[in-house]
């Protein structure tokens, strides 16, 4: 087991190592962030002097090996629009987007499994057939349509929900969130249920397609042949099985949630990470652009490590295929 983890670790640090690359040679080869920062009326000397103050004028290369230094303490650069450190302003909106994407996951899983347990048990029922035509347009539909759609509907059209912002805060644990306040809870709630759509259907899918399956299994025979209600039966032994692959995707959905929360958050005005990155790009704000791509490859590396560890602690056969290999 410690051989396994000493060489996911390394695979880990590797795919780290070459995003940076590959991230850092992208985000600073496109555009000029001195013609947009620097007043329209600032002469040749004003450019090079924003040029010099923002450690333009180097080389690529020594521009790539000060970034690494000071990644490496911790520092991804200080942004060029707010004059702040960039991963300071990162995790001062992250609160926003992860409250968002739980939220979203709480919905995807409570709307979902249920639904989706429903499709799998009556399949030919109109209800059935209709949940699965649901979760077709879920894939289907573009997630900044939907969100439009949710703002007309129920914003401007019925006027049961703000269009946008985050609303009235409150502190908890010195994080302030939303969901303790109505007027936050009302914000939250359209770019919550926007975020969730797509998600929503690949639960309503997993669990429908787990159900049919489950259901042909001799242990579900053998239960109502022990006179078990049909309740007891869905409730402990279909739902109890069908919930390991579901978890298991939304554990690694989790992470795609908070790192494309952008298009949610720009529709409903969302004062999220994703949010700043749209307005960073906007503005060629390099050091912040960075550091979210780093943050969003960070909680990847680390969600599916965690998920792999915990597989080869289950599984000794994961172990053992990767010995072999």
């Amino acid at each position: 087991m410690l051989v396994y983890v000493i060489r996911r670790l390394g695979q880990a640090a590797l795919v780290l190592a070459v995003m940076a690359t590959l991230v850092f040679i992208a985000v600073y080869a496109v555009g000029d962030p001195v013609a947009i920062l620097a007043s329209p009326q600032a002469d040749q000397q004003e450019m090079e002097a924003i040029t010099r103050r923002l450690g333009l004028d180097r080389p690529l290369y020594e521009q790539y090996a000060l970034f690494v230094w000071n990644a490496l303490h911790g520092d991804l650069g200080r942004s060029f629009v707010y004059n702040e450190p960039a991963l300071t302003l990162i995790l001062n909106r992250l609160p926003a987007t992860l409250e968002l994407a739980l939220t979203a996951l709480l919905i995807s899983i409570f709307v979902g499994i249920p639904l989706g347990l429903y499709a799998g048990l009556k399949p030919q029922s109109l209800g059935g057939h209709s949940i699965m035509a649901g979760s077709i347009l879920g894939f289907s539909l573009p997630n900044f349509w939907q969100g439009l759609m949710l703002v007309l509907l129920f914003s401007v059209m019925l006027g049961w929900f703000p269009a946008g912002g985050r609303g009235t805060t409150r502190d908890l644990f010195g994080v302030p969130v939303s969901f303790l306040t109505l007027d936050g809870l009302a914000h939250l709630i359209l770019p919550a249920l926007n975020l969730a759509l797509y998600k929503m259907a690949l639960v309503i899918r997993l669990t429908r397609a787990g159900t049919r399956e489950v259901m042909l299994q001799d242990y579900i025979r053998f239960a109502r042949a022990k006179g078990l209600s049909q309740t007891r039966v869905i409730g402990v032994h279909v739902l109890k099985n069908i919930l390991i692959p579901v978890v298991t995707v939304l554990g690694l959905e989790l992470g795609s949630m908070i790192a494309f929360a952008v298009v949610t958050e720009t529709v409903f005005a969302y004062p999220g990470i994703g949010k700043l990155l749209i307005d960073s790009i906007g503005r060629l704000d390099r050091p912040v652009i960075v550091a979210y791509l780093m943050l969003t490859v960070v909680m990847f590396v680390i969600i599916n490590l965690v998920v792999d560890l915990i597989y080869a602690a289950i599984d000794p056969r994961v172990r053992l295929e990767e010995a072999k290999a």
